[in-house]
């Protein structure tokens, strides 16, 4: 799993980095199929933005996340992230579980 962090009018240091990298292990270890991890952060005045791209094969979620500190930021904007890949990887085992065909019979 590749992981890229962006800046946007902000300096990414070590300690974010190493925040990031800490979380995304943690948080995306159940997925296997996540192939990339795009991590977009960006200041405005005091509100600290920052938007989470996970990509894999059939796999597209975004989560976003905006408060006055960069950690919190982060860790929500993977929290959702998380949370829609669970809800996709239920909702593609639900499907294989109950096929539509027999429903009716």
């Amino acid at each position: 799993m590749q992981v890229h962090i962006t800046g946007r009018h902000v300096e990414i240091t070590d300690s974010i980095r190493e925040h990031i990298y800490g979380k995304v292990e943690r948080t995306l270890i159940d997925f296997p199929r996540v192939e990339d991890v795009r991590i977009v952060l960006e200041l405005q005045k005091l509100l600290h933005t920052v938007e989470v791209l996970v990509q894999g094969k059939n796999i597209h979620v975004e989560g976003k996340s905006s408060s006055e500190n960069m950690y919190t930021s982060i860790d929500e904007a993977l929290e959702k992230a998380e949370r829609q890949l669970r809800k996709l990887r239920q909702k593609v085992q639900d499907q294989h579980h109950h096929p539509d065909h027999l429903k009716g019979i």
